[in-house]
């Protein structure tokens, strides 16, 4: 069922690693599939998390985001658990420098995607876990940023890191960026730290965007992205299920 509104293009971004956007990625963009919705990943990490989540192996990929972005070649696309992918390996960790000496690089995603991305309802980049050019590509082609972050203290001091990367972007590159939402991921429920971690960002973030139910720890996210599934085809009864289709239903009503 085609989407009679524009297209969404939504950056998981963070500087920090290990907080989940690779999975969040494959698993939000699988709610939105299942909902009739035309979804395409990227992944714009030379670390390739999202790529190889999603059935690939990515040194056996011969063609990757890094041919769109550095020698203008069409996206390489494949379609993998009814959504299309746009993978990554790490030959893109080279991307970072050649970048700097091209005139306005950090458009290049923009530019690769502007041929095709009237054919998706959604599209959502999985950033690298750094506050470089190839974060900076995700964030000048994306209309929307959603924010992961572990429910950990070290995590939630580096909001401030994340939202000044944000107001950057909106002033530096003239840029309308909107903040989609904050999810915490990674929570362990009945522990002080996680709970302290949780009101802080609830206080932090809530006055300024959307601060989502908290996403569980759980080894079922590890499973399933070792069997190289979704969450909700690995385990649809797992409790983070509900949460995920939570947010994805929240996703499609973004104008």
């Amino acid at each position: 069922m085609k989407n009679s509104r524009k297209v969404r293009i939504i950056s998981l971004f963070n500087q920090a690693g290990g907080v989940g956007k690779s999975t969040l990625t494959m698993n939000l963009g699988y709610h939105l599939a299942i909902s009739d919705k035309r979804v395409l990943l990227i992944d714009l990490d030379p670390q390739a998390s999202l790529t190889l989540f999603m059935g690939l192996a990515p040194n056996q990929i011969e063609k990757t985001i890094k041919n769109s972005i550095l020698d203008k070649e069409p996206l390489p696309i494949c379609t993998l658990h009814g959504m299309d992918l746009v993978p990554s390996n790490i030959l893109f960790s080279a991307a970072e420098q050649q970048l700097s000496s091209i005139l306005r690089g950090e458009s290049r995603l923009k530019q690769a995607l502007s041929p095709i991305k009237n054919n998706y309802d959604f599209i959502l980049i999985d950033s690298p876990p750094t506050l470089g050019i190839l974060s900076i590509l995700g964030l000048v082609a994306s209309d929307y940023v959603l924010i992961p972050s572990q429910t950990h203290f070290k995590s939630t001091q580096g909001t401030d890191l994340v939202l000044n990367s944000i107001a950057e972007v909106r002033q530096v590159l003239e840029h309308d960026l909107k903040i989609a939402g904050l999810i915490p991921n990674l929570y362990t429920k009945g522990t002080i730290q996680d709970l302290e971690a949780l009101e802080f960002l609830k206080s932090q973030l809530a006055p300024i965007t959307k601060v989502y139910p908290p996403i569980p720890r759980s080894t079922a996210f590890a499973d399933a992205s070792q069997e190289r599934q979704p969450l909700a085809v690995y385990n649809s009864r797992h409790p983070a299920v509900t949460i995920l289709d939570g947010i994805a239903k929240d996703l499609e009503e973004l104008l």
